[in-house]
């Protein structure tokens, strides 16, 4: 008589299952039960047809928490922050019942450097973020770290520029001709296509170094009108008026100046060295000439 216990597969809980989460699930689903939190009863039957799981509780509700706490070891966190304040409540939420010796993968920002002049640096730049939605991200990445090193689990920090797709792209700002800064005022800004993140965040969680940071960008070097204008062109779109960054502020709202306010350039070594990622899209370029 065989007394082995069939094993069966390991389980995944996925928090926030938005764009990127529904193009994970596909990577996951065969190796992995995924378990996905939604505080929307509407979408459980959605993410059921997807392969997953769904678990209704909300980050914002502790009291709805406490079932998650053994549910799984692995863990993919992709829930945002709310969208007020400096602490990220619904990470500090999280991480009072996530389990010990766990393997947790968080997508963060690129917004947590703030404006680095247009400079071109790898993850050992310190943060400095210049509006509260940046430092709620550096509060959950701070938040993680801490309870990593306490309960002796792994986590990888994905911060993310940028996301782009076919359907994620501005043409609704340049259809509205919403103007861009001319060329000498200009942001560097970077870039990920959304089907690159979906399939890092699945590398991080066998590939990634305890207690590390990936700049999950891909190897575009543009400025962001320049973005635009390649968009403009690829659909045979008017391009978005230039103008002087003290003019361009009277038109656009807090939120698009903040992000016309910041320039860097992000490197991807990491990504491409330590988890061995290759890139299907490489740059903006790539994809926009699919759709030529």
């Amino acid at each position: 008589m065989n007394n082995v216990k069939k094993i069966g597969k390991p389980r995944l809980l996925m928090l926030g299952c938005g764009d990127v989460g529904m193009r994970m699930l596909p990577l996951v689903r065969d190796r992995f039960r995924v378990i996905v939190v939604t505080s929307k009863p509407e979408r459980c039957d959605e993410l059921r047809a997807a392969g997953a799981i769904p678990l209704v509780a909300d980050l914002d509700r502790p009291d709805t928490l406490a079932r998650l706490a053994r549910l799984a070891r692995v863990i993919v966190h992709l829930a945002p922050p709310q969208s007020s304040g400096e602490k990220d409540r619904r990470t500090r939420n999280l991480a009072a019942i996530l389990p010990d010796r766990a393997n947790l993968v968080y997508i963060s920002t690129t917004g947590v450097y703030g404006d680095c002049g247009g400079a071109s640096f790898d993850e050992t730049r310190p943060t400095r973020p210049a509006n509260p939605r940046a430092r709620r991200r550096v509060d959950a990445e701070q938040v993680l770290r801490a309870w990593a090193r306490r309960s002796g689990s792994r986590l990888a920090i994905l911060r993310v520029p940028g996301i782009y797709a076919r359907d994620r792209l501005p043409l609704e700002r340049l259809q509205k001709g919403t103007p861009a800064l001319r060329g000498e005022d200009d942001v560097y800004t970077n870039h990920i296509h959304a089907d690159d993140l979906a399939a890092i965040a699945v590398r991080a969680i066998d590939r990634a170094r305890p207690l590390r940071v990936y700049h999950a960008v891909d190897d575009s070097d543009m400025k962001m009108g320049d973005y635009f204008d390649a968009v403009a062109r690829t659909f045979h779109l008017p391009p978005p008026p230039r103008l002087p960054r003290a003019e361009l502020q009277q038109q656009v709202t807090p939120m698009m100046l903040s992000f016309m306010s910041e320039s860097r350039r992000l490197r991807n070594d990491r990504l491409r060295n330590e988890l061995g990622v290759r890139l299907r899209y490489p740059d903006v370029a790539t994809l926009l000439e699919t759709l030529s």
